[in-house]
């Protein structure tokens, strides 16, 4: 069973940075996407960034500009660099790995609170 640690979230006031990071207990066998999810109470978990293994990254439109997803699969990390960041980016973030098998992977989750 592969485990997922988050660490980074906090608060933060509106225009500031923050960046989350995750690591993995150890290496995806067959990894096809690394990604960043969010939550917002009452709502379903949607997808904020991800990186398509050898292919691309995307991002929800509403990120476009100010977040930035890195990985680095030798390392078994996913980042993710939050810029400007707004009061509508607060929620609970969730760091996700899948691979070829359908198998997908959460980390616990990490709040992060845009307020001044």
């Amino acid at each position: 069973q592969v485990q997922l640690v988050e660490s980074g979230g906090g608060l933060v006031q509106p225009g500031g940075s923050m960046r989350l990071s995750c690591v993995a207990s150890r290496s995806i066998f067959n990894l096809k996407t690394m990604g960043w999810y969010r939550q917002y109470p009452g709502k379903q978990r949607e997808l904020v960034a991800e990186i398509i293994i050898g292919g691309s990254t995307n991002y929800v439109d509403s990120v476009k500009g100010r977040f930035t997803i890195s990985g680095d699969i030798g390392k078994n990390t996913v980042n993710l660099q939050m810029n400007n960041l707004k009061p509508e980016d607060t929620a609970v973030y969730y760091c996700s790995v899948q691979n070829w098998f359908s198998s997908v992977y959460w980390g616990q989750g990490t709040q992060v609170t845009v307020s001044s």
